[in-house]
């Protein structure tokens, strides 16, 4: 029988056999909606899992902190490694120190720089990025007709995935039938909502004129719905789209002030790290790139995602 404990500054130790498969799992920031679905995937799945260990630890946002936790699960020779990359720029390194030590090693969710070059024994697991801000920019182009002035909320720029999803919105914005909507302004908060509350709030001091809100993800959307509402808006008047559809995003929908989010199986995509952590520890062949996909939310199957909740 396993038993679970939870440190969120070092680490995460559950006890099992000897015999047992070791997981060491470097989460990028214990303290995010999203991420900290997808590591409770991982947790609940494992528990239902015979003779696996997780151990956890949060890098809190710090590029050094995550290396070296990756050199201490080395150290402590675990089967494999997950790992949330605070910058996606690092993870070069993050595969030579798996490589060099032996060990199986799958990111998730944040795609590394070195994703077309992983060597043996790596994988990826995540949502095909090109899909998220390609969904939720073909529904606030068929909500706005074809035209309107978007504000566009980046995410943290380090990040691959902030990065693509904008670029989607840009890609999608320049068709033909979405060539009427002008991107005003874009700017990062960070995927946070309180940056995102803040962001909004210059936009509104400066009196920029909008009439739709792009965010890279449901947080920052969150919190420049919080911004306009309290500015005194109608959010009739406003066209809100986030990614990820987080119970909190679901609850904005409900009420309706968001119109658009992109449901990113965060649960799924935990699942399929430890499957893939698992399966090369073993020595069983994983695609280097599993994705999962996203999936479109409105209110008209709200309920449906409301359910999974």
């Amino acid at each position: 029988m396993k038993k679970f404990l939870i440190a969120t500054a070092m680490t995460l130790i559950m006890a099992s056999s000897s015999q047992a498969t070791t997981i060491g799992i470097s989460m990028a920031w214990f303290d995010d909606n999203f991420l900290t679905v997808l590591r409770n995937g991982m947790i609940s799945y494992a528990g239902t899992l015979d003779d696996v260990q997780l151990q956890i630890e949060d890098a809190q946002n710090d590029i050094s902190r995550q290396q070296n936790q990756i050199q201490n699960f080395i150290a402590s020779k675990v089967d494999a490694l997950i790992v949330n990359a605070v910058d996606t720029n690092a993870t070069v390194a993050m595969s030579e120190l798996a490589a060099n030590a032996g060990i199986p090693l799958v990111f998730v969710n944040r795609m590394p720089v070195n994703v077309d070059s992983l060597p043996p024994k790596q994988a990826f697991v995540a949502s095909d990025e090109r899909e998220s801000g390609t969904l939720e920019a073909q529904e606030v182009c068929r909500l706005l007709n074809g035209k309107g002035k978007a504000l566009v909320m980046m995410g943290e720029l380090s990040t691959f995935h902030a990065r693509q999803r904008t670029q989607d919105i840009e890609d999608v914005f320049s068709t033909p039938e979405c060539s009427g909507i002008e991107i005003v302004d874009k700017q990062t908060a960070n995927y946070m909502r309180v940056q995102g509350a803040d962001l909004m709030s210059n936009w509104l001091s400066a009196g920029i004129e909008f009439n739709a809100v792009v965010a890279n993800n449901d947080e920052m959307a969150i919190g420049a719905i919080q911004s306009m509402k309290a500015a005194g808006l109608d959010m009739k008047d406003i066209v809100v789209g986030g990614i990820d559809a987080t119970a909190d995003a679901l609850e904005a929908m409900k009420a309706g002030d968001l119109d658009v989010t992109v449901f990113q199986n965060a649960a799924g995509q935990g699942q399929g790290a430890v499957d893939a952590a698992l399966k090369l520890v073993k020595g069983e062949p994983v695609e280097t790139k599993v994705y999962v996909p996203f999936e479109l939310v409105t209110p008209a199957n709200l309920d449906n995602y409301l359910k999974k909740n």
